[in-house]
């Protein structure tokens, strides 16, 4: 007779109103371990491992060697891209060299050109005012030549006045104006 709520019966045990037959106890082997039912997990192995194997092939692998195809491609087109931008930075440096090197050549000759110029300024205007203090120089040379000789023609004139004058106030008196001449010459030769 059958009971619930923990009563026993005649086919076994019971728990809870749940009857559990009593051969399932007496074999007490995990069903994975029992050689009965290994031919039809073998069977269900092989199913499954060909589906995995078949998903893999047609489905997840061909997306994988298309990301890495894909990836190897963006990596090549990269590389590519960054040489040919290295290569026109390189281009762009040299020719910022180049044109830094042709400044440089043309500021050197501005400079060159410059510095001729104005030392061809600077010596034309030095022999003009050599040649302009030569001109002065020869004036003035005329003029003390002349004054000298002015001055020279009024040295008798002004010994004669001199020596009449202290003739004059030596001797109280003032001597001729024969003998004063005759002496100033004398005294001038």
């Amino acid at each position: 007779m059958a009971t619930t709520h923990g009563a026993e019966s005649t086919s076994g045990e019971t728990t809870a109103g749940t009857e559990v037959p009593h051969d399932a106890q007496a074999t007490g082997s995990f069903p994975p371990f029992d050689s009965a039912t290994f031919p039809s997990q073998l069977l269900w192995l092989a199913i499954t491992f060909g589906v995995l194997y078949w998903a893999m092939t047609k489905v997840a692998l061909p997306r994988i060697s298309g990301i890495l195809e894909d990836r190897r491609d963006r990596i090549a087109g990269d590389l590519a891209e960054a040489n040919r931008l290295k290569q026109e930075s390189d281009a762009a440096i040299a020719a910022y060299e180049q044109a830094l090197a042709e400044a440089r050549n043309r500021a050197h000759g501005i400079a060159s050109d410059t510095r001729a110029k104005l030392k061809a300024e600077t010596d034309a205007r030095r022999r003009d005012a050599e040649a302009q203090l030569g001109k002065r120089l020869a004036d003035a040379e005329e003029r003390i030549s002349e004054i000298k000789s002015a001055a020279l023609s009024q040295v008798g004139d002004i010994a004669t006045e001199t020596t009449s004058a202290l003739v004059e106030a030596l001797i109280g008196k003032a001597p001729s104006k024969t003998e004063l001449d005759k002496a100033v010459k004398a005294a001038l030769k």
